[in-house]
This record gives C-alpha cells, structure tokens and sequence, in this order.
C-alpha cells in the first residue's frame, strides 16, 4: 500500500467520525473501529497499482453496512470527476452538473456477453483460474483491467460480466448496491452473499448471470 491510501483513509475516517461519531469505521488500512451497529467499510484507493502507474481504472470505495448487507455504495474517481453511487433500490452517475439514472443492460446469452476481469492472474486458489477459462470461453468479448471500474461500466451498461477472485469486504461491499441499484445481479461463485468478498461474479442481466454460474462451475451453458 502507499502513503495515498493511508493518508486518504485517514481523511475519510475524520469525516465519518464527525458527522456520525457513533458508527464504526472499517477501513483496509486501520482495520475496525467498533460503532453502534451500523458501518463505514472503506477502500482508499480500490486500484493501488493503477494508481501507482499513473491509469484511472481505480476509485475511492465506501459503503455503509447495516450488519447483514452494505445499503449505501459510493465509488469516485478523483481524475475524471465520476461519482458513482446505489442504495441496491436505486443507482446513479454525477459528473459535474450531470446526474443520470444508471442502469444496467440486458443480454441474450454468454454467446452475446462481453466479460471482464481485472486481471487473469489473480485467480490464484486452486480451480479459481479454471473457473474463470471456461467462463472466457462462451463470452463474445473480454477484457482485462479495471479493477473497481469494471463494476462502474457493467451499471453503465457497457458490459456484461466482471468477475475477480480474492477480493475482501472493503473491496466489494461499495460495488454491490450500484450494481443492484442498476439493475443487476451480484454473488460469489456459488451463488452466495459476496459481502464479505471472495470470488465474485456480476452481471447486468439475471440470466446471463445463471448462466456464468452454471458454466464457471463446470455445469454447461
């Protein structure tokens, strides 16, 4: 991690901690400050090494957690001016003076969809990178690099699927109400409740998602 992180972690933090003195924090940097119940989850910059290397594939994440599900999502981008934001009701795009409606688009079938990924590389644990090819496999197109932006342009409605292993909750938690506020469909791989990170998989369109399931773990189309 970089001194960025820290310092922007710490920024945020004082600003939770005046305007709502008795919620927790929890932050990649500083871990957990225990609150009442209800909890800021902070990633400071979600794209360290993008950053580092000069690219604008990567955001500022934060998310409130009610104890079950995160029910606020933010992601900003400082260089383009984006805000993303979603209430798992509801998602929007604010660019200067422009604020729009995200939503997500539909798709026929994997044969249709446009899939992306971070990076390949990180499906590190065992069957994780096989899961992952056989999902590559059926798509129509795929891209790789993006990190937390590739869930921004799968609510813009300009791509189909993302999907990353190895993520922890500060990384994902901000994603999932922009994502179902847009429309979408969000789990790990088998299905579960991705709060908590783990491999991830996102789709604009509940079919398409059944279907990356299905293929990923080695079920067919």
């Amino acid at each position: 991690m970089t001194e960025a992180d820290r310092d922007a972690e710490r920024v945020i933090r004082e600003g939770i901690a005046a305007a709502y003195p008795e919620h927790g924090i929890f932050g990649e940097e500083f871990g957990l400050t225990r609150g009442n119940g209800l909890t800021w989850v902070i990633d400071p910059i979600d794209g360290t090494r993008a950053f580092m290397t000069g690219m604008l594939h990567w955001g500022v994440l934060l998310a409130l957690f009610d104890g079950q599900q995160p029910v606020l999502g933010v992601l900003h981008q400082p260089f383009t001016g984006e805000t993303f934001y979603g209430t798992n009701d509801a998602a929007f795009y604010r660019r200067g003076d422009e604020e729009r409606p995200l939503k997500c688009r539909s798709c026929a079938s994997l044969a249709d969809a446009v899939l992306t990924t971070t990076s390949p590389s990180l499906f590190e644990a065992p069957g994780e990178r096989a899961a992952f090819d056989r999902l590559e496999g059926a798509v129509k197109l795929s891209r790789y690099g993006g990190d937390c932006y590739i869930y921004a342009m799968l609510a813009m409605g300009f791509v189909d699927l993302a999907t990353d292993a190895g993520l922890n909750a500060y990384d994902i938690q901000a994603i999932m109400p922009i994502v179902r506020g847009a429309g979408g469909v969000i789990t790990t791989i088998d299905g579960g409740d991705p709060s908590m990170g783990g491999f991830v998989v996102a789709a604009g369109d509940a079919a398409v998602h059944a279907a990356a399931l299905r293929r990923m773990n080695g079920q067919g189309d």
